[in-house]
């Protein structure tokens, strides 16, 4: 199997390079003259996309940005009351090697010094448009936010929950692969292909008492992997300019660790996410989303507390209702946004003695208006409702409540 798909890999980066050095100057394939818009800027760009980017003459660059919010919640009519958070404040720095070799990074503080993390650093080769190395702490391509995460560009203050709590975004991985663009006709196919050191055990058996993927991240993978074997990450992604983009993703690999002193001593335990994406535009809304799919693999004596598999996602529209010189901002918006979201830690799981469903699960909506002075500010009031329903199934605890808050990169 791991000869077959090296063998894959292989043939794909071969055609990469030969159709690559077709001549895009008659209106071949790559052809630059099909890009889109400046306004078609595709989730594979997100990383390059900040306004700090190309300010100025110098190939060195430093920008970033920060978030504060507000939070009043309560969940089955207890509170504990009001509180204000620092929730991030992000650094970047970008320097244009080359023409054509790039460096990013992003550090990340969260609740102000709780936590301090390099979530970001990399160097991006070019080839070509269709071929382009790529090394470092990345950020892998799973769904619609983990390589599209920053929080001046959401209206909604809290990330969905598919993207948190089953993608364990904001994922980081030390790693390397591949990614590029092909340009047929008006449309954009975009790939990226990484190996990566992947997620650890702690995915089951953990504090949260359930399978829970995000508790598979940890520090240590900067520095080695825990089994020896990588994990692979995936997207390929179609964008056409009156359509919108449509992706789909994978992750995936042993996450256990199964070996001690060069014996295998367990069971070799699989981690796969698929995960499918969108957006588009429809009239002036926005509409946007994803579904995600993970199968974990999992002891059968902890199976009933432990899912072996989880689904998730959401759907959110954003609608501009003005647009227009406000408080002297000469082309200030303000957006309504609403999000359905749910994820389900257990899906399909029942109990072995009744028979019955087991729950876990949470369903939600939000709904939010934003006033953006400028594009990359945004003061955001936002309203949440949850419904969460317990491993047992009993009638879901409601959690309600608001918050207020500001994004803007600088």
């Amino acid at each position: 199997m791991v000869k077959r798909i090296n063998g894959i890999v292989l043939l794909c980066i071969l055609s990469l390079v030969v159709l690559g050095q077709q001549d895009t100057s008659k209106g071949g394939i790559f052809s630059r003259a099909t890009v889109l818009d400046t306004s078609g800027v595709t989730n594979q760009d997100a990383v390059y996309n900040r306004p700090f980017i190309g300010i100025g003459k110098s190939k060195t660059a430093v920008g970033g940005y920060l978030e504060a919010n507000t939070n009043y919640f309560a969940e089955d009519g207890v509170t504990e009351g009001f509180s204000m958070e620092m929730r991030r404040f992000n650094i970047f720095l970008y320097s244009a090697i080359s023409s054509r070799i790039k460096f990013l990074s992003e550090l990340e503080f969260e609740h102000g010094t709780e936590e301090i993390e390099l979530e970001t650093a990399l160097l991006d080769f070019e080839f070509n448009t269709a071929l382009n190395f790529r090394g470092g702490i990345l950020l892998p391509q799973i769904g619609l936010f983990n390589a599209n995460h920053d929080s001046p560009r959401w209206e909604i203050i809290d990330r969905p929950l598919s993207s948190t709590q089953i993608i364990p975004s904001t994922l980081s991985e030390i790693g390397f692969g591949l990614y590029g663009k092909f340009f047929p006709g008006n449309n954009i196919v975009s790939y990226d292909v990484y190996v990566v050191n992947g997620l650890q055990e702690n995915i089951i058996l953990n504090e949260e008492g359930k399978t829970f993927i995000p508790s598979g991240k940890s520090d240590e993978t900067f520095g080695e992997d825990n089994n020896g074997l990588p994990m692979y990450n995936a997207r390929v992604a179609f964008i056409n300019r009156k359509i919108g983009e449509f992706g789909v993703s994978y992750y995936g690999g042993v996450y256990n660790k199964f070996r001690l002193e060069g014996e295998e001593v367990e069971e070799r335990r699989n981690l796969t996410l698929i995960a499918f994406d969108f957006t588009t535009k429809i009239l002036k809304a926005t509409i946007q989303g994803e579904y995600v799919k993970a199968s974990i693999d999992v002891p059968d004596n902890i199976v009933e507390i432990y899912g072996e598999s989880q689904t998730g996602g959401f759907v959110e529209v954003i609608y501009p209702f003005m647009e227009r010189k406000i408080f002297g901002y000469e082309k200030a918006r303000v957006n309504a946004t609403v999000r359905y979201e749910s994820v389900d830690y257990n899906k399909g799981g029942t109990f072995a003695i009744t028979g019955g469903d087991i729950g876990d699960e949470i369903r939600g909506f939000a709904f939010g208006v934003g006033f953006r002075p400028t594009e990359t500010s945004v003061f955001r009031v936002n309203y949440r409702y949850h419904w969460i329903t317990d491993i047992l199934g009993n009638p879901p605890g409601l959690l309600g409540g608001i918050q207020f808050g500001f994004a803007s990169y600088f």
